[in-house]
């Protein structure tokens, strides 16, 4: 009879629970990186699921995309996440999967699509301080680049597993304070949610 193993040393860290409820998709990196007993994940995490027909396997309802990711090697606790979200209001979703690998010492940004381009906030929400920064035309991994003063010359020569120590060692360290709001706050201060599929050749 065979059994299912869990990847060595994943199953020691924060990305356990979230590996197990089939959360980490499409990674470009679910592996051990250079720093020791650190893991990284990059790719997508599913928030909501879609109703299950019975074998078919179906593509999340909701999704935070562009995840950049950390855990170690026997801690229950995320240090470092970071994600695109198209809709503030998927912040709670965010938190609520995340749940109990999220601390009060940990960095999480969360940059969303439909927030004022000049703001950035903090939000509390579920015992973690969520940054909420805003995106246009860029990505995750670039905008968190500029906000560290991490030289993306400097990080080219590095993998996958090597930039993303380096992005997270440098987003540990991040001490610069924002506006601080209630989720509540910013749901009413968000703007209308745009179309993903628009200006998009047919």
């Amino acid at each position: 009879m065979s059994t299912t193993v869990a990847e060595p040393g994943l199953a020691d860290t924060a990305f356990a629970r979230l590996q197990s409820e089939g959360r980490l998709l499409n990674p470009v990196l679910k592996a051990r990186t250079g720093k020791p007993g650190r893991w990284g994940f990059r790719g997508e995490l599913a928030l909501q699921f879609a109703e299950k027909m019975a074998d078919e396997a179906r593509p999340p309802e909701l999704t935070c995309d562009q995840v950049i990711a950390v855990a170690q090697e026997g801690n229950a606790k995320l240090p470092f996440f970071a994600g695109y979200l198209l809709n503030f209001a998927h912040l709670k979703d965010v938190a609520d999967t995340l749940g109990d690998t999220l601390t009060a010492g940990g960095r999480y940004f969360l940059f969303c699509n439909n927030i004022d381009l000049s703001k950035r906030y903090q939000v509390p929400l579920n015992g973690a301080l969520f940054y909420v920064l805003p995106i246009d035309e860029s990505t995750v991994y670039n905008e968190l680049l500029e906000l560290l003063y991490l030289e993306k010359a400097e990080l080219k020569k590095l993998d996958t597993a090597g930039k993303t120590d380096r992005v997270a060692d440098a987003a540990c360290k991040f001490d610069v304070t924002f506006d601080t709001i209630t989720y509540a706050e910013g749901l009413a201060l968000m703007g209308p949610v745009r179309n993903p599929n628009e200006n998009r050749p047919v």
